[in-house]
């Protein structure tokens, strides 16, 4: 008998193997729809499912063939196990960067995120996609080690005129930094004020950036030297959750900036 990496290999080596089963696990099918599902040819596909029901993954029904119970458990098991792959694929040049600590869901919920890295052309990139979404956001909620001068700026001018509502926690270091600088202690002040924005400070660290713009999720990837690397936005609904719950983990646990220490004069 062989082993199970062996059977792995077995339909790991052909992909007309491995839609051949999804297929059948899906529903029956006679050899023509397979061939014209799959552009196997008959002799390849006589192969298969002889294979396949020397291994009792399918079983015949008239003209048509279907998964049994074990087939369609290996079917799942691959379409997982290949999903589980292309997710990795995807994640792989900034799975240094990401908050996996931090991240209480399952990294599949990633599979379809966009992930915007930069570029020699475009250097800003990651940053440039973060403007683009809050322009068109009413309802911005943050937990962020940073706050940049153009996302305060766009920020403050939507809560001004009544476009959108904020919500932030931010590192002291965060607000240390703006409150630095006369310019942006001005904008921060002015963004403070309005009726449409509330932000609190966390004297412990923050050690990552997650915003929840409306529905859609946006993480701002940076490295240990506080380089931007790259960023994620998904509208998936468990991410959603992942992101509601963790800022309102850190809302609480954090304090109003106008009874902090940061003065804002």
């Amino acid at each position: 008998m062989e082993s199970a990496l062996e059977e792995i290999e077995f339909l790991a080596l052909s992909e007309n193997r491995v839609e051949v089963l999804r297929l059948l696990s899906e529903r029956p099918h006679s050899r023509n729809e397979l061939a014209a599902a799959t552009g196997a040819s008959q002799a390849t596909l006589g192969r298969i499912l002889s294979d396949f029901r020397d291994r009792s993954w399918i079983r015949r029904a008239g003209s048509e063939y279907l998964a049994t119970a074990t087939g369609e458990l290996v079917a799942a098991g691959v379409t997982d196990l290949r999903e589980i792959v292309e997710t990795e694929r995807r994640l792989r040049g900034v799975v240094d960067y990401l908050p996996a600590d931090s991240m209480g869901f399952d990294l599949r919920r990633l599979a379809d995120a966009r992930i915007t890295t930069p570029s020699q052309t475009r250097p800003n990139a990651p940053l440039s996609r973060l403007l683009e979404l809050l322009e068109d956001t009413a309802s911005v909620r943050t937990v962020s080690h940073a706050f940049n001068e153009q996302t305060l700026t766009v920020v403050r001018e939507r809560t001004t005129t009544g476009e959108a509502t904020f919500e932030g926690v931010f590192s002291r270091s965060a607000i240390d930094a703006l409150a630095d600088d006369a310019e942006l202690r001005d904008s921060l002040e002015s963004l403070v004020a309005s009726d449409a924005a509330s932000i609190r400070v966390r004297e412990e660290s923050v050690p990552l950036a997650v915003m929840l713009l409306d529905d859609v999720v946006y993480l701002l990837l940076r490295d240990e030297q506080g380089v931007l690397r790259a960023s994620i936005d998904t509208d998936d609904e468990a991410v959603r959750a992942w992101a509601a719950e963790t800022i309102d983990d850190y809302w609480a646990d954090a304090e109003p900036l106008a009874e902090s220490s940061v003065a804002l004069e």
